[in-house]
């Protein structure tokens, strides 16, 4: 407090209930501020009134100004007589942007020096009753902040990563002598299943600990009238310490800023990347002009374009051809579309020379097209690929990285944390997320915008230290096979047995099953242990009139080049054939792979779903028979299908493999691989809609026959394979799904066998 008199100091950001105090004599009347998430100073005014002073010695901080407890009295040096001391805000550094902490309150002096102890007496109770409520108010709050579902909430009430165009800012970190040191990677496991007990308690704790912004730090270059149009969001401004600087174009004031800010956590290294947020129209030309200026090879993009139909970013570069951004001329070269992320080369070069002696450069975009728009991915699985091929296809002899999202905070700084930790991991067997994110933020802030993304860091580190880098180079497949068929030390079993306990620990989230264990649709699953998961099962139109009819015992699985590749499905039971063909119809699949007999061992495996001549109606569709041939291991069907109500019919081809006996696995691969080609073949010329694939549970042979169709594609597009990662993701996304260690083992043999064989295979590529 400061003035004469005595003021009440309050150090929160809540809102305040009406109290009525007193303490040694001096009365309190006070009134509830605005409740609102952001203060403005001077809300809410608590006034003091002397009826018997009463001494209290303050306490003194950095600063020198008297300071006391929530609750407690400081003397000020104002002239008495009911003066008003105006409300200030304490802080030591510039918080226009944060909630006000806090709220000086008017004092009044009053002589009634007879009921002053009565009144100091009084006023301990009440004193103690109010930090009991605040306590209990704050501790309520700080349970709502927890999230059950994709979206978790913070302190400040906003969800995940929104990003207005005046961005949500966190809080000042509360003084906390809570430290936070590095972990040794051994311990992260532990460490990471303790921080997430209780809803993430103590992540959240870790995080809201984290500083939000350096002390001394100005933005005054980003400030001026000249540049505010240059911000996309008028709160998240590099600091004049760490901003990049553009060369000025003579005659234009102020050309030389961009908001972006380079991090070089380590003064003693070389700077490690720029972080601009996501261009403007208006600064596409001075985003390029920074990556000519800098020598920048590789640009990582993490965020869409548009996301909750909100532009995120504008498209700095063209669809095809060349554009000329400024002095930059941007001409496209080749573009890859992956499940996870689209990789974009572009040659740029200078205009304006006439003797066209300006030298070209090769630019590499790696885009991550998997973030959500709420929350963080569902695994790191993609991220940590995507972190490799970046590493792997940065030139050594190019400048700093430039990677950016919308804001250029959240998701970038959860990029380059996970990067660092990483290359930390290797080195010193250990990580300090803390750490590293409170320096980054001292280069630029807000990095790490969520608690969410903190705890994905932690994950990806996790998914990284417990199994490794599992890809393989195709030439190498041979070798690391004759590897993983040797005695593990101090184990039982081989290297390949002990791949497929990991991927068997994975456990199944039988509360992400609601649909699935609805009465009403137990009765439509063939096997109760293999369900669909919420997030990725298969919807189908409610029919009308009925409820529970959306259901149909299917999931949607990723591939290697997109999305929703395939279509993973039990083998239909005799009453939900019409279910079967509404999902083939909604989702406008026109190749299904069945990996099942009819009847295998006595038993019913699947019900035949397609007339073995003519026509046969399931509801609103019918189904003709209009051609079968046999191929060498499997029956081709093509199928005529018509929605009746809709009056509309499709052509839909049907792979029926026979080669998988009733026990065990294929004796070679060579049926699989031409089953994968006739496939694969049929899709180029009917559209890439879903594959429905199923076996008779539609986990074991249905897992086999995705893992070994995506496992072939990347080996054809970059002689690179990763079975176990693959395996893994099914398994993330349908239970059981690659069911047996003979199925797993047969994944590796058909790759080398089809290695072995490439040439016979042309039809493939």
């Amino acid at each position: 407090g400061t003035g004469a008199g005595w003021s009440l100091e309050v150090s929160s950001n809540r809102s305040y209930s009406v109290i009525t105090e007193s303490w040694n004599g001096w009365v309190g009347r006070g009134f509830e501020t605005p409740n609102s998430s952001t203060p403005s100073h001077g809300q809410g005014q608590l006034q003091l009134s002397q009826v018997a002073p009463s001494p209290v010695q303050p306490s003194t901080s950095r600063n020198g100004a008297a300071t006391a407890p929530l609750g407690s009295l400081v003397h000020s040096k104002s002239p008495p007589g009911g003066v008003q001391i105006p409300g200030n805000c304490f802080s030591s550094s510039n918080c226009s942007t944060l909630p006000c902490e806090m709220m000086v309150l008017d004092v009044f002096q009053h002589e009634t020096p007879i009921i002053a102890v009565m009144v100091a007496l009084s006023s301990l109770l009440v004193i103690v009753f109010i930090i009991i409520v605040l306590y209990m108010l704050r501790f309520k709050k700080y349970k709502q902040a927890g999230s059950h579902s994709n979206s978790f909430r913070l302190s400040n009430g906003r969800t995940d990563d929104t990003e207005p165009q005046s961005m949500p800012l966190l809080a000042r970190s509360p003084s906390t002598n809570r430290k936070y040191p590095p972990l040794p990677v051994d311990k992260l496991e532990e460490e990471i299943n303790r921080r997430m007990a209780d809803d993430n308690k103590l992540f959240r704790e870790e995080f809201n600990a984290l500083p939000a912004c350096p002390i001394q730090a100005t933005c005054e270059a980003a400030s001026k009238e000249e540049n505010k149009e240059k911000n996309r969001y008028v709160n998240i401004l590099p600091y004049d310490h760490s901003r990049v600087h553009l060369t000025p174009v003579e005659g234009v004031p102020d050309s030389d800023y961009i908001n972006a800010s380079f991090i070089n956590p380590d003064p003693k290294e070389d700077i490690l990347f720029y972080l601009p947020p996501g261009p403007k129209e208006e600064t596409v030309n001075d985003f390029w002009r920074m990556i000519w200026e800098q020598n920048t090879a590789t640009i990582v993009m993490v965020t869409n374009l548009k996301e909750r139909k909100e532009c995120k970013c504008a498209q700095y570069w063209p669809d095809q051809g060349c554009w000329t951004y400024g002095n930059i001329r941007v001409s496209v070269e080749d573009v890859t579309v992956l499940v996870d992320y689209t990789v974009r080369k572009f040659c740029i070069q200078q205009v304006g020379d006439v003797t066209n002696k300006k030298p070209q450069r090769l630019v590499t975009q790696f885009h991550f097209t998997s973030w959500p728009d709420f929350g963080v991915p569902f695994t790191p699985i993609g991220m940590l690929k995507f972190l490799k091929k970046v590493k792997t296809c940065n030139p050594q002899y190019a400048g700093a990285i430039v990677v950016h999202c919308s804001a250029g905070v959240g998701r970038t700084g959860t990029f380059i944390v996970i990067d660092a930790m990483l290359d930390m991991m290797h080195a010193e067997r250990k990580v300090d997320v803390y750490g590293f994110v409170s320096r980054i933020r001292a280069q630029r802030c807000q990095m790490v915008q969520t608690d969410m993304q903190y705890v994905f860091i932690y994950q990806a580190l996790l998914e990284h230290y417990l199994y490794g880098d599992t890809e393989l180079e195709v030439t190498s497949l041979e070798i690391h096979l004759q590897k993983i068929y040797n005695k593990v030390p101090g184990t039982s079993s081989n290297g390949l047995e002990e791949e497929f306990k990991k991927l068997t620990s994975i456990k199944i989230q039988n509360d992400k099953m609601r649909t699935g264990n609805l009465p009403a649709n137990m009765k439509k699953n063939r096997v109760l242990q293999i369900i669909p998961y919420e997030f990725n099962r298969v919807i189908i139109p409610v029919k009308r009139g009925e409820e529970n009819t959306d259901y149909v015992n299917a999931s949607f699985i990723d591939g290697y080049r997109q999305k929703d590749s395939y279509i993973a499905s039990q083998g239909p039971l005799q009453h939900t054939i019409e279910d079967f063909w509404r999902m083939i119809w909604e989702w406008k699949s026109c190749s299904i792979v069945m990996l099942t007999e009819l009847e295998e061992r006595g038993q019913e495996k699947c019900a035949q779903y397609w007339p073995s001549d003519g026509s046969v109606s399931y509801g609103d569709i019918t189904v003709e028979l209009k051609k079968e041939e046999e191929c060498e291991s499997y029956t081709v069907r093509d199928l005529l299908v018509t929605n009746t109500r809709e009056n509309k019919s499709r052509q839909i081809r049907q792979f029926h493999f026979h080669g998988w006996p009733e026990v065990g696995i294929p004796g070679d691969g060579k049926g699989m691989i031409n089953i994968i080609a006739a496939v694969q073949k049929q899709q180029q010329q009917s559209g890439n809609h879903p594959i429905t694939v199923h076996c008779s549970a539609g986990a074991g042979r249905t897992g086999t026959f995705c893992a070994l169709s995506t496992v072939l594609e990347r080996v054809k597009a970059e002689a690179i394979l990763d079975v176990f990662q693959t395996v893994k993701s099914l398994r993330l996304q349908r239970p059981h799904m690659v069911q047996t260690l003979e199925q797993y083992e047969f994944c590796y043999k058909v790759v080398q066998e089809y290695i072995d064989a490439f040439s016979d295979y042309a039809n493939f590529k």
